[in-house]
């Protein structure tokens, strides 16, 4: 087998067999194949596509590449959870106690944040003391204990898709469904999961910008677990302004505590308790959508996510008492009113825009090891639909660095206000089975 012939093959629009796809992805990986000959197979994929068969092969020599979580000391049916990627985007944080409050293990491996998105990891070390780094036998025995466990990625899971990934970047051909699908479906079956909810994100603030290519990321994902025989579950959910009123770290777990105890957003709620009713019915505990949301709400407003979620921090050694008192957690020195020079309604806020501020405020990174500011980020004072008064404040900029112009000229041309007020977007798009 030569790798030109596969590459020609691709090119020209034909389908590629398990062997020929398991050829290609372990002879980059053990670095037979030379990264020019992988960009030009990528290229060719790009343009030509995988039918479902060719991605879900493609998925499954990533998981093969490299080390399979082996789960099956935990009890249960074990449901992960993965988010494509958003602005202010805290769901796990408050899906996972609520989810865990319910009977459902939730065993998960989360990631730190890059660019304009944040990640798990950075705002759980934002609450002093907690550890992510667990080895698998406390990883394991705590997810049996308290039913939940986050901790940050580790060991040699899908190494393929790292290099793959790397070089997507690099190549211009990020934007293939077939890829973005299998990329992200190799490192949850990795991960060692019974069942997958996927919350695919769509809008301005998202990777995929409209709703027929987030449906059709989601299908495909959806597809390769039915391949796979993982029930896979994907919800669409709306990005086309950052999720709550919180983005950065701290923050947002003081906005996921607000959640957690009964209150909270309208849209982060809703979007929370979509999520966590397919976790529950993906989990065996409810097998209908409104008695599983009617079932949650009550933990939220009753206490018991707010226990789950004292458990969860205490068992990771984190400070309990940020949950009773969020003033605990790390405040930042500085603060910056953007108050807006105009009235009438918001008409939307560019998520992604909102998600550079926060980074550039140190909420974030540039690059993968620099240092986080667990107190920078932005407060949101307004949404979409809301009305504004000239000289109303929009949204607070925190930082313990000095607050630059770039930082809030940015964040200022993110909002769009006009005379009318608009339509209600949805939260939830679609359920894809």
């Amino acid at each position: 087998m030569r790798t030109v012939d596969l590459i020609q093959k691709k090119r020209d629009g034909y389908s590629l067999n398990k062997e020929e796809i398991d050829f290609i992805v372990s002879g980059f990986t053990n670095e037979t194949i030379p990264d020019y000959q992988m960009s030009a197979f990528l290229m060719a994929v790009y343009f030509q596509g995988m039918d479902t068969e060719e991605t879900t092969h493609l998925t499954l020599a990533m998981v093969n590449s490299g080390d399979i979580m082996d789960l099956s000391g935990i009890h249960g049916i074990k449901v992960d959870k993965h988010s494509t990627g958003g602005v202010g985007d805290k769901t796990s944080l408050i899906v996972g106690p609520l989810v865990a409050a319910a009977g459902v293990p939730v065993a998960k491996m989360s990631g730190r944040g890059l660019g304009h998105t944040g990640g798990t990891i950075d705002k759980l070390e934002s609450i002093e003391g907690f550890n992510v780094e667990l080895t698998k036998e406390e990883f394991i025995d705590q997810v049996n204990k308290h039913k939940i466990a986050i901790v940050s990625q580790t060991g040699n899971l899908t190494p393929a898709d790292k290099k793959i990934y790397a070089l997507r970047d690099v190549t211009a051909t990020v934007n293939s469904i077939p890829l973005i699908a299998s990329s992200i479906m190799s490192k949850k079956i990795a991960s060692g999961a019974d069942a997958i909810v996927l919350d695919v994100k769509m809008g301005s603030g998202a990777f995929m910008k409209t709703l027929s290519d987030a449906r059709e990321l989601a299908e495909t994902m959806v597809q390769i677990g039915k391949g796979l025989n993982k029930k896979t579950i994907a919800i669409i959910t709306d990005m086309n302004q950052p999720l709550g009123y919180e983005v950065g770290n701290a923050n947002e777990i003081k906005e996921a505590i607000e959640v957690l105890s009964g209150q909270g957003e309208a849209g982060l709620v809703k979007t929370c308790l979509t999520v966590a009713a397919y976790m529950t019915m993906a989990g065996g505990i409810y097998t209908d959508f409104n008695q599983a949301c009617t079932a949650l709400a009550g933990l939220l407003r009753g206490g018991g996510a707010m226990a789950k979620l004292k458990q969860f921090i205490q068992a990771q050694g984190g400070r309990t008492a940020v949950v009773d008192n969020p003033g605990l957690l790390p405040r930042a020195q500085n603060h910056l009113e953007l108050k807006s020079d105009t009235a009438g309604y918001i008409q939307s806020i560019a998520a992604e825009p909102v998600g550079i501020a926060a980074m550039l405020l140190g909420a974030g990174r540039k690059t993968k090891n620099e240092p986080v500011d667990y107190a920078a980020g932005i407060t949101l004072k307004k949404k979409v639909g809301d009305e504004v008064k000239h000289g109303d404040v929009l949204a607070v900029l925190h930082s313990n660095s000095t607050i630059n112009r770039q930082s809030s000229q940015i964040l200022n041309n993110a909002f769009a206000i006009g005379p009318q007020r608009p339509e209600e977007l949805p939260v939830v798009y679609d359920v894809i089975k």
